[in-house]
């Protein structure tokens, strides 16, 4: 009777550190895991991929769940909406290949009504978008080639009124999948 407890008593300590390590697993990609999951050849001159999902949990999730193919020619950039709650957390992520037009409006916006943060992102690169933006100095426009512009400008209050606009459109589409 007495030599079943050293074997039991070693199973039980086995059964705890095999928790501690799932929970010790960190839920973001490594580099290594990206180059994996998404080799580098192309089916175009200049083809990207993009992490694309739609209304993810977070991040972890969307990139998990990335489909794995290429942006269409008509593209240049990897955009990203990040929702957040008033502490921080995710609430939806949604990345999508993009055009220019897709990036004008970049940043951050707080939702008063229901103490949500957005911050949207675009940049340029092969997946470029495995990070989120969650403030004002990670929610930007990168490029690695200047953007022609007609010296036109949006003025911020325009700028703040289509985010709002884009930002309306998910929260409902988030409150119909709540319901």
């Amino acid at each position: 009777m007495m030599e079943a407890w050293p074997a039991m008593a070693w199973i039980l300590m086995l059964m705890s550190v095999s928790e501690l390590m799932k929970t010790a697993q960190s839920r973001d990609f490594t580099m290594k895991d990206i180059i994996h999951l998404h080799p580098s050849t192309t089916p175009h001159p200049g083809g990207f991929k993009c992490f694309t999902c739609q209304d993810a949990a977070d991040n972890y999730e969307c990139n998990r769940w990335a489909p794995d193919v290429y942006c269409p020619k008509d593209t240049r950039y990897c955009y990203t909406l990040h929702m957040m709650n008033n502490h921080g957390d995710s609430v939806s992520v949604t990345k999508r290949c993009a055009t220019v037009e897709n990036c004008r409006f970049t940043g951050c916006v707080n939702i008063t009504h229901n103490d949500f943060q957005v911050c949207t992102s675009c940049c340029e690169g092969n997946i470029c978008n495995v990070l989120v933006p969650r403030n004002d100095s990670s929610a930007v426009f990168s490029s690695t080639a200047p953007l022609v512009s007609s010296g036109r400008r949006l003025h911020p209050a325009a700028q703040r009124y289509f985010i709002l606009i884009i930002v309306s459109s998910c929260w409902t589409r988030l409150r119909s999948q709540m319901i």
